[in-house]
């Protein structure tokens, strides 16, 4: 099957997250999917594959799939408009979130995913001790969000993966601030993975519309401080929060499989 890595929310390669693309021409069995999504080691594999006018898409972490992933929806838009099929400036994918569209436009691609928007929890002991860290407020939806004093407390944050781990209720665990230079600023780590993950558009989805709210306003720049580094516009519309990045193709060519 064809096979492209993108590199999503990037000023240039080298920067964002990293996805992998796989271009399979029939629908893979899932065991198979994840398998390859462990051998790329990758923070996402995504599969995307042709059904009549529609495009289907999964998307895999090295050890389970997940029912959204932002970076590589992007990507895959990517590979869609400048591979697939050449010069074409939308298209929509049908997903386990629903469809999600995308479309190209002057600052890179920009795509619909759903308003996922926290509620409030309270700072209970047990969690600032698992954080290793005194958040400011805490607010949840798929992941855990530690809102911190300032950009450089979110800079500075260390995580304790032992003890992230048992904030089993999350998916992810995220640390955010308003912003220097950006409106506001995250880090996404992954308990499971142990990892930090480099840039996640999925966590844009309750940070755009929890900073929206904070700041009053509904257009937003965002920057994820990863090691790698990533840049996000966000638009929090009532069902949709619209998020805009550029892509860059780092790697094309086939992966050999004979299952």
């Amino acid at each position: 099957m064809r096979y492209f890595v993108v590199d999503a929310f990037a000023d240039g390669l080298f920067s964002g997250n990293p996805a992998g693309i796989c271009v399979p021409e029939r629908p893979l069995d899932e065991g198979l999917m994840q398998k390859i999504a462990a051998e790329n080691r990758l923070p996402e594999t995504a599969f995307l594959y042709r059904d009549g006018n529609a495009y289907r898409l999964r998307w895999f972490t090295p050890k389970a799939e997940i029912d959204l992933c932002g970076h590589a929806t992007l990507a895959a838009a990517y590979v869609v408009m400048n591979h697939l099929e050449h010069g074409r400036r939308e298209a929509a994918f049908e997903t386990r979130s629903g469809t999600l569209a995308v479309t190209r436009c002057r600052d890179g691609y920009r795509m619909a995913l759903p308003n996922r928007k926290p509620h409030r929890i309270g700072i209970a002991p047990h969690s600032k001790a698992f954080l290793g860290t005194e958040p400011c407020e805490l607010v949840a939806s798929r992941d855990l969000i530690a809102v911190l004093r300032d950009q450089r407390a979110v800079e500075a944050y260390r995580p304790d993966y032992e003890k992230l781990q048992k904030l089993s209720d999350w998916l992810g665990v995220v640390v955010t601030a308003k912003g220097e230079r950006a409106d506001f600023v995250s880090r996404y780590f992954c308990p499971e993975l142990r990892e930090e993950d480099p840039v996640t558009g999925s966590s844009h989805c309750s940070l755009a519309p929890y900073w929206a709210e904070k700041l009053g306003r509904d257009e937003l720049r965002a920057e994820q401080l990863s090691a790698r580094g990533g840049r996000l516009v966000c638009e929090v519309q009532a069902q949709r929060v619209l998020l805009t990045g550029r892509a860059f193709l780092y790697l094309q060519g086939e992966i050999l499989t004979d299952e």
